[in-house]
């Protein structure tokens, strides 16, 4: 396997989103990932979680947080990196691992 599609979470929008994610469980993913001491799994991410996320509702999220730069999905895991710089906004967009 490649080192660059093991670090991907693919994710495919169109007819087959059974639900989309509420504000409420996008606030809950995002204080999570901010409270972590670092990378989380997606596993451990679940685990976290004060509730049952369906996997589809959490992936939608993850592409949404990196698409906006809050996170980076790297090996080790999900981190949340929110930072405002312009440059290092640049840099989160070209190379960005999440396919919508």
């Amino acid at each position: 396997m490649n080192s660059e599609t093991d670090r991907k979470i693919n994710i495919t929008l169109g007819k087959n989103i059974h639900h989309w994610p509420t504000l409420k469980t996008v606030l809950m993913i995002e204080k999570t990932l901010r409270d972590a001491d670092g990378p989380i799994s997606l596993e451990e991410l679940k685990r976290r979680l004060g509730k049952k996320v369906m996997d589809q509702t959490i992936r939608i999220i993850l592409a949404y947080l990196e698409d906006k730069g809050s996170i980076v999905i790297g090996p080790k895991g999900v981190s949340w990196i929110e930072n405002k710089n312009s440059k290092f906004l640049k840099f989160i967009e070209r190379n960005k691992v999440i396919d919508v």
